[in-house]
């Protein structure tokens, strides 16, 4: 695939010199009808269905009315990027000895809104995108997973961004970003669509637009919107160092707006870094990270599952063993697994049966997600995930 030759900036996660050059204005053609059509939403979906693991078997839930209707399906609002990610088409390899690679739509919190329609969820996607191609094909890709699209903004000035990664031979994924700056970091104020997010039941966020200005204010004001309308926050802080100006101001960055959240969804190596290397297995230290006002507390575990933590309970939930190919989008995927299911139910924050039901549908979200490349094209169904979860337990 031949890309436009503009230099732009990149962050590498290796300790090499960081490049950067001019972003330059590209248009596609009749770029104002694509922007209308590419902000067109997509509201219907089915609702998700609650399923606990009973006597060997999976059990339909159902809430004290009966099955929700697709109408009446709470809705998942997601704030902040969406990009390309450019995949090698060979596993095992450094960006720099990829052969080729294949662009697949991403984005922590875009993945997280497919995720969840996916699911057969309600979701909706707030950011921006460059007004380019990419940005177009981005926008057609949400209202094509039936994500309400209509939070989306285009910036004529500055290009969607884009993210080559992979996975080494050694397991440590290899990220290079392409971005100064892109159209994502410019999302202002007063572009925020405040009526969709006040109706939301959950507004999830990660911390990469609280790196630079405007994105930065806009994001503190539509969380703060959702607080004050009574939604719940959900915050993933999706740790990529390479984008922040240090590892100081990452820290910071990331636990300035800690204390707002009422869940939180940490793996293990943001234990260590938001700690300063204390060790993420201790729950005494992981207790350090459980502020006042949070209901839940998640910590991921990759193919071992994830652990769980709240006022009146704790514990561990084990993962679904599969043969790993990309682990792009498997926190996203998870993320989006128990969200899907809390927004039906808030009562999984009380009742650890349920908790811990809903938390085998996630692990098995994020562990179809890695059996296939890229992130949004490899996250399940609802179907796909219920299909294993039996195949599990028989």
């Amino acid at each position: 695939m031949a890309l436009h030759c503009a230099v732009l900036s990149f962050n590498f996660v290796s300790l090499r010199p960081q490049a950067s050059g001019q972003s330059h204005r590209f248009l596609g053609p009749s770029s104002f009808l694509r922007k209308c059509s590419a902000k067109a939403s997509v509201f219907s979906s089915s609702s998700p269905a609650r399923f606990r693991l009973q006597g060997g078997g999976l059990k339909a839930l159902e809430s004290g009315n009966g099955p929700l209707e697709s109408d009446e399906s709470p809705l998942v609002v997601c704030f902040g990027e969406m990009l390309i990610d450019f995949v090698p088409t060979t596993s095992g390899l450094s960006l720099a000895e990829a052969p080729a690679f294949k662009k697949a739509p991403g984005g922590a919190p875009a993945n997280v809104a497919v995720g969840i329609a996916r699911l057969g969820g309600s979701s909706a996607f707030i950011g921006k995108v460059g007004e380019d191609e990419f940005g177009y094909m981005l926008a057609d890709i949400l209202k094509e997973n039936n994500v309400n699209n209509e939070g989306m903004r285009f910036d004529p000035g500055a290009r969607t961004a884009l993210a080559f990664v992979t996975l080494r031979k050694d397991g440590e994924r290899e990220f290079m970003f392409y971005r100064n700056p892109s159209a994502d970091m410019l999302l202002q104020e007063s572009e925020l669509d405040l009526d969709l997010i006040k109706k939301a039941k959950i507004f999830h966020y990660g911390s990469i637009s609280l790196i630079t200005e405007p994105c930065k204010s806009a994001h503190i004001a539509a969380a703060k919107a959702a607080k004050d309308a009574g939604v719940i926050l959900s915050y993933d802080p999706n740790l990529r160092l390479p984008l922040w100006p240090s590892a100081e101001s990452a820290r910071e960055g990331i636990l300035s707006i800690w204390d707002t959240a009422d869940i939180i969804k940490i793996s293990e190596e943001e234990i260590y870094f938001l700690t300063q290397g204390e060790d993420p297995y201790d729950d005494n230290v992981v207790r350090k990270l459980y502020h006042q006002n949070l209901k839940l507390l998640l910590v991921t575990e990759g193919p071992e599952g994830c652990r769980y933590y709240t006022k009146e309970f704790s514990g561990r939930v084990k993962g679904l063993k599969v043969e790993p190919v990309d682990t792009t989008g498997a926190g996203d995927a998870f993320v989006a697994g128990i969200l899907s299911q809390l927004a039906s139910d808030t009562s999984l924050l009380q009742d650890e049966g349920l908790l811990r039901d809903a938390l085998r549908f996630a692990n098995a979200c994020g562990a179809l997600t890695v059996t296939e490349r890229g992130a949004i094209p490899a996250l399940p169904t609802r179907e796909t995930v219920h299909s294993a979860l039996l195949k599990s337990v028989a």
